[in-house]
């Protein structure tokens, strides 16, 4: 392992060996760490894919068999006749992507409005987004749900999806962003004749899409995972989400543990998709959070 290293000056040359001793051990112990934090978090998972493909004797056997004799395929062809899941797949395609494309759009131009212009109230309404982090889900979970039956939105898409269309998280993140974007910018391109939905969809949001692709990975993560609000506003199998069926199917066949793998495993896929898809964006809006211009 090799380093630039720039040593102090004013020091004798043992002193300055001894520091960057000193530094290399530090970066080794560090390194070390975050291997055994990789494995440890990496460990869980190759084993729920490798069982996946096991038979249920040998899923739990001891001593413990990491890689089955046999691969069974057939236990995500047969989880599939048992249950529904491509319906549920297509439930979860849908909600998930609606709520992070409303998300992403209205969370940038709430941001756009709060950090860019000035209006009697903007604090203060600013302020109130802010609260809303403090307020547990539980505690609107019922009367968000009257709201939605009022509307006649139970068991429909309209129901999972409009009350996730915007969230607080969202406004504020974009607002802190879009504020670090010089506004000279959007000062010439109004002096050049542009109206404000033009510098919104040409200027803001290319210039934050780092920040749009992150919020855009955790909508979509939090959606797709999202338990509970389609447990208390579904009430037909053909509505039902992917962890929503997750969960129905462990309950009716909960000895059958190679199959309820297989489904955590396709389950999982296009989490992993998105998040491999967007993970350099989201380094990018790390580095770029701290920028002030």
């Amino acid at each position: 392992m090799s380093a630039d290293v720039t040593l102090p000056a004013g020091r004798s040359l043992a002193a300055n060996r001894s520091w960057r001793n000193e530094l290399m051990t530090a970066s080794l112990a560090t390194q070390v760490l975050l291997i055994l934090a990789a494995i440890v978090t990496v460990i869980p998972v190759v084993w729920t894919v490798l069982s996946s493909l096991k038979s249920n004797d040998t899923i739990f056997a001891i001593p413990m068999q990491w890689v089955p004799d046999a691969l069974h395929w057939n236990n995500y062809s047969e989880a599939f006749e048992v249950a529904p899941f491509g319906r549920y797949f297509l439930n979860s395609a849908i909600v998930a992507a609606s709520v992070t494309a409303t998300t992403i759009f209205f969370g940038a131009m709430a941001g756009y409005g709060f950090s860019k212009f000035r209006f009697p109230g903007r604090d203060v309404v600013f302020g109130l987004i802010l609260v809303t982090f403090m307020i547990p889900f539980p505690v609107i979970m019922i009367p968000l749900f009257v709201l939605v039956r009022n509307f006649g939105w139970v068991n429909t898409y309209w129901g999972l999806i409009i009350p996730g269309a915007l969230t607080g998280f969202a406004v504020f993140m974009m607002r802190q962003f879009i504020q670090a974007i010089p506004g000279e910018l959007f000062d010439a391109a109004r002096i050049d004749g542009a109206g404000e939905m033009r510098i919104f969809l040409t200027m803001v949001l290319p210039l934050a899409r780092p920040a749009l692709a992150t919020l855009g990975i955790l909508t979509f993560l939090e959606s797709w995972n999202n338990l509970l609000w389609p447990l208390i506003v579904i009430q037909s199998d053909e509505m039902e989400t992917i962890p929503l069926g997750l969960t129905k199917f462990s309950t009716l066949y909960s000895s059958n543990y190679a199959q309820m793998l297989a489904m955590a495993v396709i389950a999982s896929l296009p989490v992993l998709v998105v998040f491999i898809v967007g993970r350099r964006q989201i380094i990018n809006s790390l580095m770029l959070s701290g920028i002030k211009g």
